[in-house]
């Protein structure tokens, strides 16, 4: 039994990592790009840097609604299935 509860939330866990990690990914590479542009023009609003990467990553997450509810599907179903 601790080893099925271990393994779910090992489960659990990758696939949270793995909806998360592309949202993450791009709301990275879109804050190096604002810092790259930031030195390069020295402007340092802080404002410059939240608000573009954090719509970015709201667009990035409504794009990839479908292949978030998959994943969360087929790990129901697997839940279920263990039990």
């Amino acid at each position: 039994m601790d080893d099925r509860a271990l393994e779910m939330a090992t489960d659990m866990l990758i696939v949270m990592l793995k909806i998360a990690a592309p949202i993450l990914l791009v709301g990275m590479v879109v804050g190096l790009a604002i810092s790259i542009f930031q030195s390069v023009t020295s402007i340092q609003d802080q404002t410059l840097t939240f608000v573009p990467k954090i719509a970015v990553m709201v667009i990035v997450a409504a794009l990839l609604i479908p292949w978030i509810a998959q994943r969360l599907v087929d790990y129901a179903v697997q839940a279920f299935t263990m039990v």
